[in-house]
């Protein structure tokens, strides 16, 4: 497991008490259910390649993210290339 530590200023931590009964919570909630939609995502993108390429499919999602991320099915984003921004003309 890997921990995330996240440090917002004092207007930032009013702001989000505005909006929600727990911060933490909030945040919690937040970033577990991006994870749940990039699961996701991962999940269907390794059943089609694993049919694809007649690869015995993984029995639980986590496997399925490993696996998909061990062929380079999938890649971080950090380390996927930055298009380039097209150049706007001279006027």
């Amino acid at each position: 497991m890997t921990d995330y530590t996240i440090t917002l200023s004092d207007a930032e931590d009013k702001a989000l008490s505005y909006v929600a009964y727990s911060q933490q919570d909030w945040i919690d909630n937040a970033v577990h259910e991006r994870c749940r939609i990039a699961i996701d995502e991962i999940v269907k993108l390794c059943v089609e390649k694993c049919l694809e390429t007649n690869t015995p499919i993984p029995g639980s999602k986590d496997e399925m993210v490993d696996l998909a991320f061990a062929q380079g099915w999938v890649i971080a984003a950090a380390d996927r290339p930055v298009p380039e921004m097209p150049q706007l003309a001279e006027v």
